[in-house]
């Protein structure tokens, strides 16, 4: 019975530590992830600066992982060379060490002021940023305090003969080591709570530090492997070369460190003699080796993953998401970002609609019906993805701002995808039936419908940037289109009658589908100019019911 209630708190010791490093993981990406992404993408230059800047997002992140998918969203889209983006991983993988050699000091004294410290902050906290650090603080001290209990409860087995026999066992198999803690690793998500594992155990002699040595190799290797599984599942093979080149540059490195782990432990045992120190800078020292051997190199190390996995040269279903990986979905921010990409992707197809529209209804070209049809089916598949993601993502996770983006893209999407079916079943539906009949509009009304349509296409590109950039100004602007497009739909209906009146329509059918024509336009911008209420209500710039009236609408300032 003691020995299942000694599993059983072993095994909450070590959970409580998993968690602690969640919270503080998902408190840094909360308060500084945006900030962070930016900082990173700038920082993607050279190798040296890539290196650096990998190596200072993770130290402020703790998680290689959500740098890493930062970078690779990057490399992906073609925003930077795989050179620097291998570079950024191996200053991630040396960043993500620095957590371990902090905590392998004796600092368990600090946890219950941390989890105070957070608890305060939390609550009383008004700033989203303020709650954010305090659960930073809290998960560091679940950290320490998680530490501290395991401890406690290796001490009085440290010396059972039985075990010492395992263990002693296990000290001479170093690749059975690799493997159990890579495995650990994948099945955690996290290499600082094994190698903190790891290093607890050392400390009380319940592992050699031959054994222990091995096992942060098999840390650093599993954790490598996540991002190649997720990244496999992708159809572009792009997106694999940089978690594939992370994975082999580590399991490279954990070969010549296992081949040399008989001199090379023996010399850290004598230079470091606190066991849970030598395995903190065991942890460090791999990864500053594996970075100083790869960094030279990496131009060529770039080039055979190209000739490995070569760019798809076959045209890709454009109805199939690109940007939607599911690694995104540990940090909101970065799946949010994809999310408007994804979301850019429908604008783009919505314009060639609305340009395939113009060549059908005014030219009368019969093959762009259906072509601008097949394109709303592409707008509902990629709406469809969209929305499927964007409910998948772990909302307790997310800010205020994060919430706020998340409904912004999805009513975004979703305007676009009506906006695409007014087309296809609207104004295909009049471009086909004025084909059949044999049915012509005048010079003048083709060339309104031209002219509107092109505002349309205007309209479109101008809410796209309200969503990319939440600015007021812009969006302003464009909220202003749907008067002066309404306008313009009276002007033409008034224009039309006009010409009806002067026995220049050549029949009322052809009357009736131009008047048809012009209401569905203005329904298409409608939903285009929806894109700025989101905006302008979270700067406040609305009144229920209206927009907040400035001193430039009036004509007058209160100088």
């Amino acid at each position: 019975m003691d020995a299942t209630l000694t599993l059983v708190d072993l095994a909450g010791a070590v959970a409580l530590l998993l968690w602690g490093v969640h919270m503080v993981q998902s408190g840094v990406q909360r308060a500084f992830g945006p900030n962070l992404r930016r900082l990173l993408g700038t920082a993607l230059g050279g190798r040296a600066r890539a290196f650096l800047a990998g190596l200072g997002v993770t130290a402020v992140l703790q998680s290689s992982t959500a740098t890493g998918l930062m970078v690779a969203s990057f490399c992906a889209g073609g925003l930077v060379d795989l050179t620097p983006a291998l570079a950024a991983m191996l200053g991630a993988n040396v960043g993500s060490t620095l957590i371990v050699q902090a905590l392998s000091f004796d600092v368990s004294s600090l946890a219950m002021l941390l989890v105070l410290t957070g608890v305060v902050m939390f609550r009383r906290g008004g700033a989203t940023r303020t709650r954010d650090l305090g659960r930073v603080g809290i998960g560091l001290g679940l950290m320490l305090l998680a530490l501290h209990l395991l401890l406690g409860l290796i001490t009085p087995y440290a010396d059972v003969p039985s075990l010492r026999l395992l263990l002693g066992a296990l000290a001479t198999q170093p690749v059975m080591d690799v493997l159990l803690a890579a495995v650990l690793t994948w099945a955690a998500h996290s290499s600082v709570a094994v190698v903190l594992l790891v290093m607890s155990f050392c400390a009380k002699g319940v592992i050699p530090p031959d054994a222990a040595f091995a096992m942060v190799l098999g840390a650093n290797l599993g954790t490598a492997v996540n991002p190649v599984l997720e990244a496999a599942s992708g159809e572009d093979p792009v997106s694999r070369r940089l978690p594939l080149g992370n994975l082999l540059n580590r399991a490279f490195g954990a070969a010549l460190a296992l081949a040399s782990l008989p001199w090379l432990g023996r010399l850290l045992v004598r230079l470091e003699p606190d066991p849970a120190r030598v395995v903190a800078d065991f942890h460090t020292a791999f990864n500053l080796v594996i970075a100083a051997l790869f960094l030279p190199f990496l131009p060529a190390f770039a080039s055979l993953l190209r000739r490995l996995l070569p760019g798809r040269v076959t045209a890709a279903d454009p109805g199939l998401p690109i940007y939607l990986g599911s690694g995104a979905h540990e940090s909101p921010p970065i799946a949010l970002a994809a999310a408007a990409r994804e979301a850019l992707r429908m604008a783009d197809v919505l314009e060639a609609m609305l340009a395939g529209a113009a060549d059908a209804l005014v030219k009368g070209d019969r093959r762009r019906i259906a072509e601008t049809r097949r394109m709303d089916d592409v707008l509902d598949r990629l709406n469809a993805a969209i929305r499927a993601y964007l409910s998948s993502l772990d909302t307790d996770a997310m800010s205020e701002a994060d919430h706020r983006r998340l409904t912004q893209t999805l009513a975004f999407a979703t305007n676009l995808e009506h906006a695409g079916d007014i087309v296809d079943k609207n104004l295909m539906g009049q471009a086909n039936r004025r084909l059949k009949r044999g049915l012509a509009f005048s010079a003048e009304g083709a060339a309104e419908i031209e002219s509107m349509l092109r505002r349309l296409g205007a309209n479109l590109r101008a809410a796209a940037a309200v969503v990319m950039t939440d600015d007021t100004r812009a969006a302003r602007a464009l909220v202003g289109e749907k008067a002066a497009f309404r306008d313009l739909e009276a002007a033409a209906t008034a224009a039309h009658f006009a010409r009806l009146r002067e026995g220049r329509v050549d029949s009322r059918e052809t009357s009736a589908l131009h008047l048809d024509v012009l209401r569905d336009m203005k329904r298409v911008n409608t939903h285009l100019v929806s894109a700025a209420y989101a905006v302008l209500e979270n700067s406040g710039d609305l009144l229920p019911g209206r927009l907040r009236p400035t001193d430039r609408d009036f004509g007058h300032s209160d100088s």
